[in-house]
């Protein structure tokens, strides 16, 4: 049996009419919404965590709130595009695969456990561990549940009110 066609993004599904939307924006048009969206995000979170440094044994507040702030984010976003129809095919990469994407950074986060292991601080490389984890989690729900609850009052009978 072959394997999965590799130009399909795994996270369209494709019995799901709306969600086919984005396989008929050119590729390049997606690279670059994802390229251009990441740039933006990657600069946003350099800049918060260049305002809020911390050392090898503080807890890495500003990675913290990046992470959990974007997945949040995340959340309110994938709410929003469920109820959008598909319409806008470029926005899910360029805002969730660019410029969220590039907004987290859970590589940091792994580096800043690693860092803290090293210098000896380990309750706080477990606890941002654990936080992060159990934080970033939440959020996606707290956004798409909160963002779901809003559209879905927002909209009216006319607009086909009640979302999912």
């Amino acid at each position: 049996m072959p394997g999965p066609d590799p130009r399909v993004d795994p996270d369209v599904d494709l019995r799901v009419p709306a969600d086919r939307g984005e396989l008929t924006a050119r590729p390049r048009a997606v690279l670059g919404a994802v390229a251009a969206g990441g740039a933006l995000g990657a600069l946003a979170r350099a800049g918060l965590q260049h305002v809020f440094p911390h050392g090898p044994t503080g807890f890495p507040w500003a990675t913290f709130a990046v992470n959990l702030s974007g997945c949040l984010l995340i959340g309110v976003l994938m709410a929003a595009l469920d109820r959008s129809g598909g319409r806008r095919p470029l926005l899910r990469p360029f805002l969730g695969v660019g410029v969220l994407g590039g907004y987290t950074t859970f590589s940091t986060y792994a580096v800043d456990i690693d860092r803290a292991l090293s210098a000896g601080a380990p309750a706080v490389a477990l606890g941002y561990l654990a936080a992060t984890l159990l934080g970033a989690l939440a959020a996606v729900w707290l956004g798409d549940a909160l963002a779901g609850r809003l559209l879905d009052r927002t909209a009216g009978p006319a607009d086909g009110g009640g979302g999912r």
